[in-house]
């Protein structure tokens, strides 16, 4: 049996072997045998705390991390606001936090957090430029509505509280995850195209839509529709004045007053309950919900929409504390991160990933074209755990990755007038 084929319980690697004999040693991660593996620490060096919303935050990646790295990942998943709670009040609670890129704009002036040094990143110059220049890969500005990451993805210096203008030696994140959303529908209940995003307060649906309850999204959200109706034009729906926002509230609770929403949504996993049950037909959703309600059996279909997609993105980054090998593990988790594994796994979840190229390696070429170039499936299609989710000739919603950012209006923002929004907010969740 081969070294290939062996079990991975038979396998005695090198880097196992390092492991046994080298746990303990004062070496560090960047120092190197004649082997050319790196050396690993000791068990508390190699377990990661990673906080974050629990979009991502799978088993399988853990199972991996530990297989190929040796690095147990230890998950904390928290709802968006907690997560920002948490960043914000306690940053020794983590090793690394999984941080959607809206959210920094309250987490980095607490000065809690370290910049990311791009040249401990392997794959640093492979990310795609969304996160580097504010572009496609063919130089097409993406929108700036709202908070792009490009706005928040640099600081100035390690420990900085602010950000930069133009790209320096220090990410606020490391990118991993993004997606362009809009709206989920039960195609086997509505039995008709849906176009606009207003269709979320057709009357038609009274009873059986539903928006999700995280101000700083759910307010872009409803920024969506009230374009689409025609009801309030913005400036810009991601930095809305007070008039605009008074205007959009207003325009939710009467829809919620009408008896519009079934629910409003704030986890991942509600979403899917609320689709998959038939309580909701209609509703706000991200990509991987639609993914996990098909693998349930159940059709759900990510509608294209003429107004376009509102868009997010998220990545890992790190609290002042960690240092010293801890420092060094975390990096070498990133960086493995990124190396492929990971980025095919959540491409099959419906998001695209940070660098492509990896990723792509990783798949196969039927799966490629599937997920990222908009063509029809020519074999079956399944999840990341292995469900069939489409048969042959099904073509991905919303097209090619290209189509899909190339079509994004605006992206999840913390507003200049965050605190007043809030505070209209909940006068919403409460009417």
């Amino acid at each position: 049996m081969s070294a290939q084929t062996a079990p991975a319980s038979h396998r005695l690697t090198r880097r196992l072997l390092l492991r046994g004999v080298l746990t303990g040693t004062g070496l560090t991660l960047g120092q190197r045998l004649v082997t050319g593996f790196p050396v690993v620490h000791a068990a508390d060096d190699m377990l990661l705390h990673i906080a974050g919303t629990g979009v991502n935050q799978f088993k399988q990646i853990a199972d991996k991390a530990k297989e190929d790295i040796g690095v147990t990942i230890q998950y904390t998943s928290l709802v968006s606001d907690d997560v920002v709670k948490r960043a914000a009040t306690q940053p020794t609670s983590f090793d690394m936090l999984d941080s959607e890129y809206w959210m920094l704009a309250k987490i980095i002036p607490t000065g809690n957090m370290r910049g990311m040094d791009v040249k401990r990143i392997a794959n640093y110059d492979k990310i795609v430029p969304i996160f580097t220049k504010g572009t496609l890969s063919d130089g097409t500005q993406v929108s700036r509505q709202g908070t792009a990451p490009i706005k928040v993805s640099y600081m100035p210096e390690e420990f900085a509280k602010t950000f930069a203008a133009q790209p320096t030696q220090w990410m606020t994140l490391i990118p991993t995850v993004y997606n362009a959303d809009t709206l989920g529908i039960r195609p086997d209940v509505i039995k008709r195209p849906i176009n606009h995003w207003h269709e979320l307060l057709n009357a038609e649906f009274r009873g059986k839509a539903s928006i999700l309850n995280i101000p700083s999204i759910g307010i872009m959200d409803a920024a969506m529709v009230a374009e689409s109706m025609g009801t309030i034009k913005y400036g810009d729906k991601g930095n809305m004045t007070k008039e605009e926002i008074d205007k959009t509230i207003a325009l939710l609770i009467d829809a919620k007053k009408q008896g519009q929403f079934r629910a409003l949504w704030k986890e991942f996993n509600e979403s899917v309950n609320l689709m998959a049950s038939g309580e909701v037909i209609i509703q706000a959703m991200w990509s991987p919900a639609v993914t996990k309600v098909r693998q349930m059996g159940v059709p759900c279909l990510y509608q294209p929409l003429k107004e376009g997609y509102r868009a997010w993105a998220a990545g890992l980054g790190m609290p002042r504390h960690i240092t010293g090998k801890k420092l060094d593990v975390c990096y070498e988790f990133i960086n493995w991160y990124l190396s492929g594994w990971v980025g095919a796994f959540l491409n099959r979840q419906g998001y695209y990933t940070a660098v492509l190229d990896t990723a792509k390696a990783s798949m196969s070429a039927a799966e490629w074209d599937y997920w990222m170039e908009g063509k029809a499936a020519q074999s079956d299609i399944v999840s990341p755990t292995g469900e069939k989710i489409e048969g042959p000739g099904a073509v991905r919603d919303g097209g090619s990755f290209w189509a899909r950012m190339g079509s994004v209006a605006c992206w999840n923002s913390v507003m200049d007038e965050d605190r007043y929004m809030v505070r209209k907010w909940n006068e919403f969740i409460a009417a």
